[in-house]
């Protein structure tokens, strides 16, 4: 079940990261969502890889959705296969919902898709995430330590 070059930990199997969005934003406070998948995408997701990068949460009507994430093909199921980049509903109670939706109405605050990945009982799940902008000084300082931790390990390694 683990497949092709997929990372798993603590009993999940990652499917797709978004790690431009540590990058791009400050991250508050993480939320675990499920999807409302239809059953090509699920065998999709276990055979190929999903993008999310692109991706983001809006507040609709009728809940939270996942708009312009991309789950690949499922090729053997021919004409009763999903679109790749519709929309996905979110799955979280209500009370995570009214959180996240006072938390996007206050200026600044996204919400934000971090990982898809496969739980430990096999149903897919995705993080998302409270978070505001980086300003360009911001990403430059998350650079500069990036790049500081990498010569920092690297000199650990040569001299030990």
């Amino acid at each position: 079940m683990s497949g092709k070059g997929r990372k798993q930990t603590e009993g999940r199997i990652q499917i797709a990261d978004n790690r431009r969005a540590r990058y791009e934003y400050h991250i508050e406070e993480v939320f675990e969502a499920g999807l409302m998948l239809v059953g090509t995408e699920v065998k999709a997701l276990r055979e190929g890889q999903a993008n999310i990068a692109e991706s983001y949460v809006s507040m609709e009507v009728d809940g939270l959705t996942l708009i312009n994430a991309t789950f690949p093909i499922y090729s053997p199921a021919n004409q009763s296969n999903h679109e790749p980049t519709r929309p996905r509903k979110l799955l979280l109670n209500k009370r995570e919902v009214a959180k996240l939706a006072e938390a996007v109405q206050r200026k600044g605050r996204t919400i934000v898709p971090l990982k898809l990945y496969f739980n430990k009982r096999g149903l897919v799940k995705l993080e998302i995430a409270i978070s505001t902008g980086k300003k360009l000084h911001d990403k430059r300082e998350t650079s500069k330590n990036r790049d500081w931790k990498r010569d920092q390990s690297r000199l650990m390694r040569d001299r030990g």
